[in-house]
């Protein structure tokens, strides 16, 4: 079990846009990518990368977290254990990779589609269009709400004693990121 689960918790608040306003990978939820993800990621994108025409930019940081195992057979107790492997903890709505060039998204789809399936986070190929029509579509959902009892406001006045069984996670995101 990973631990320092708050490091994957909520959502992303710096590298969410695309910067060249072209075509990415967007995590909809928080993981931890091995160093195998993302070599798979290279891999694949790199066979089918045009480079007189296309270029890819990675948008994550090379794996930093250490997570510890202890060995087989070894008893309970006496410290932690040996350092396993290293991982990069992504929040959800972090840019993965990000691609563009002279290039149409039809193009490139297949292949973001391809590499979102072997990922271990929930993941979709994005475009700037699709990534300001879904940012508009949740200011409208907020906007057009005329329930007065939202997530929001039972935990906020503790209705039906939420405050016993929220966590303080629930408390903070208001139940948007598990």
């Amino acid at each position: 079990m990973f631990k320092d689960l708050a490091t994957i918790r909520g959502a992303e608040l710096v590298h969410n846009r695309l910067l060249y306003n072209q075509y990415g990978i967007i995590a909809l939820s928080g993981a931890f990518l091995r160093p195998g993800h993302i070599d798979m990621i290279r891999l694949n994108i790199n066979k089918k990368l045009d480079v007189s025409r296309m270029f890819a930019v990675w948008r994550i940081d090379p794996p930093w977290k250490p997570i510890t195992k202890k060995g087989q057979g070894k008893r309970m107790g006496k410290g932690k254990g040996a350092i396993d492997h290293y991982v990069t903890p992504i929040k959800a709505g972090r840019i993965i990779i990000e691609m563009g060039g002279y290039v149409e998204f039809e193009e490139v789809k297949p292949l973001l589609e391809q590499v979102c399936h072997k990922l271990p986070v929930d993941a979709m190929p994005i475009t700037n269009e699709l990534l300001e029509e879904i940012k508009l579509e949740e200011e409208e959902l907020e906007r057009r709400n005329i329930n007065p009892f939202s997530i929001e406001r039972v935990i906020d006045y503790k209705m039906h004693d939420s405050a016993r069984w929220i966590s303080k996670y629930d408390r903070k995101f208001y139940t948007k990121y598990v």
